[in-house]
């Protein structure tokens, strides 16, 4: 067994680094199963050192020039050799707790993907009431939060990838596709939630009450373009860190 971990990463220099050595310390999880085990960055077109912080981490680097984080993580899972995917954004930190529940449900022979709940690195009380809505949702309908989700890679070829279509909310997407296809096969899709991702709550810093509530005015009027528009979603792909 092989596990190909895939980082898509734009502008990542500041947290790249903390995120590869949650990965690489986590990855002991695999690793005492005698699995082998690979970390992919895909540098998203960046403008800063993310490349050499990558490599200097002893991560396989690949690039991919066009800036959408669906293409980013498409790229990294083509250059995977792993029997499965596990993809974790460039701002979050998996714990050996939720490698070591990945192992235990791949092992189980019964999934086909899933994902994990998430906390942000900060407390407040209006983190907590987000995370609770979201991890209620992911749980309750199976989505994966896009900061970590992980996958047959077979499954992954067999449904496309992510979606080049999206902008944002591409996890969703391959969701509900992976579930489709694990139903087929008498498989589920999986959200852990023992030891949920530490995920970075910098988006509520780098921008404003305004420009989040004008992403969510766009979207409630015209929910599928604005997810195929990049400039809709210039809070994922304007490179504020």
């Amino acid at each position: 067994m092989k596990i190909s971990c895939v980082v898509p990463a734009f502008n990542e220099e500041k947290l790249l680094h903390r995120t590869l050595a949650a990965i690489k310390q986590s990855s002991k999880a695999f690793e005492s199963m005698g699995w082998a085990f690979e970390l992919i960055v895909c540098d998203n077109n960046s403008t800063d050192r993310t490349s050499s912080v990558a490599g200097e981490a002893g991560a396989i680097v690949v690039f991919e020039p066009i800036n959408q984080i669906g293409r980013a993580r498409n790229c990294g899972a083509a250059a995977a050799t792993g029997d499965w995917l596990v993809f974790v954004d460039a701002d979050s930190q998996p714990s050996h707790g939720l490698f070591e529940d990945v192992a235990r449900q791949i092992s189980s022979g019964r999934v086909v993907g899933g994902g994990s709940t998430v906390r942000f690195d900060r407390s407040e009380p209006l983190f907590a009431v987000w995370v609770l809505g979201w991890n209620f949702l992911s749980r309750a309908c199976r989505w994966a939060a896009g900061s970590f989700i992980y996958c047959e890679a077979s499954a992954f070829k067999s449904v496309g990838g992510f979606s080049l279509d999206l902008y944002a909310s591409e996890e969703l997407d391959l969701s509900k596709r992976l579930k489709r296809l694990g139903r087929q096969h008498g498989k589920k899709f999986v959200i852990l939630r023992r030891h949920p991702l530490t995920t970075s709550a910098r988006k509520i810093d780098l921008y404003s009450g305004a420009e989040i509530r004008r992403f969510l005015g766009l979207f409630l009027r015209r929910p599928k373009g604005t997810l195929k528009d990049p400039e809709a979603c210039h809070i994922w792909y304007d490179g504020r860190r």
